[in-house]
């Protein structure tokens, strides 16, 4: 097959494998189509095997290899917290972000920055903060974070959930490719906190498919990324309490902005007990629609979790 088609194919996540690569095929894309591990799945105990998800992992790979970023993306991301406690892994996190230059703007909502100053001062980001008296709004607190950026794009981090090395990346790879205004991920892995269990799902309550790669109005609001100047545009966050997300996307698309969401295989959202979240959904909800479960941390392999 010609190289071009090769690529082709990658690029629009068909899951391609060889037992051999021509000589003319970039090293990368070699060992990746000769890595047949992917194939190698069998049933892990959770009631269903692995083969889709290790597919799918796949994919992204491939998908990375044929979309190489033109630029370094200039990526602003704004994370408000009302949790001292919960800032210093976050920001390991965003350490570890690949090729994006980053920066942090960090919403303090009823929080002193004495109280966060060790963390921040250890972070080899540049950060910025702006402390909010717990009684503003969330949103309020989120767009005031925003107004300090300095790069291109924004992109929302919540505070409780865990984000591969190529989050930012990967969503900067699929606004680019989809051509879109906003991008974010699916909500695909959940770590349910008081079970210690992880669970996957890969449809709705109701039984519709949640698909990636698809343009949509709803994507994981812990992943939000957009342009400054779209952000702008469409106004900012809602000055809400909560359901900013939901309500961000809705001033999105009736601003005509193109929504896409790409894989969640980056992203696990924490959740405890309903009373601990804006996003108000018992346990149980998660167990209904969970199409794996297994039992602690267990996320996709692109977490390259330790």
């Amino acid at each position: 097959m010609p190289l071009d088609g090769l690529l082709s194919l990658a690029a629009a996540g068909v899951p391609l494998t060889a037992e051999r690569a021509a000589l003319r095929v970039p090293a990368d894309l070699a060992d990746l189509l000769t890595d047949r591990g992917w194939l190698a799945h069998t049933a892990d105990g959770t009631a269903r095997c692995l083969a889709d998800l290790r597919r799918e992992e796949h994919s992204v790979r491939l998908r990375r290899l044929a979309h190489p970023l033109a630029a370094v993306p200039q990526v602003s991301i704004v994370m408000a917290t009302r949790r001292p406690a919960f800032v210093g892994a976050p920001l390991a996190q965003m350490e570890r972000q690949r090729d994006v230059s980053a920066e942090v703007l960090l919403g303090l909502h009823g929080v002193a920055f004495e109280q966060v100053r060790a963390a921040v001062e250890s972070c080899s980001l540049p950060v910025r903060w702006v402390e909010a008296d717990a009684s503003v709004p969330f949103g309020d607190v989120l767009n005031q974070a925003a107004a300090m950026a300095g790069g291109d794009l924004l992109a929302k981090w919540d505070d409780d959930d865990w984000y591969g090395p190529r989050h930012l990346a990967d969503l900067f790879m699929a606004l680019t490719y989809a051509e879109a205004d906003v991008v974010g991920t699916t909500a695909e892995f959940f770590y349910l906190e008081p079970l210690r269990a992880t669970i996957r799902r890969t449809t709705f309550a109701s039984g519709a498919s949640y698909p990636s790669e698809v343009y949509s109005d709803h994507v994981a609001g812990g992943t939000i990324m957009v342009s400054r100047a779209k952000f702008q545009e469409i106004g900012g966050f809602p000055a809400l309490p909560q359901a900013v997300d939901r309500e961000f996307l809705k001033a999105a698309e009736q601003a005509g902005a193109r929504i896409y969401r790409t894989h969640g295989l980056g992203y696990v959202l924490r959740r405890g007990l309903s009373g601990d979240h804006t996003w108000q959904l018992p346990l149980a909800h998660f167990l209904k629609v969970a199409v794996n479960q297994w039992r602690g941390f267990r996320p996709s392999a692109l977490m390259e979790a330790a």
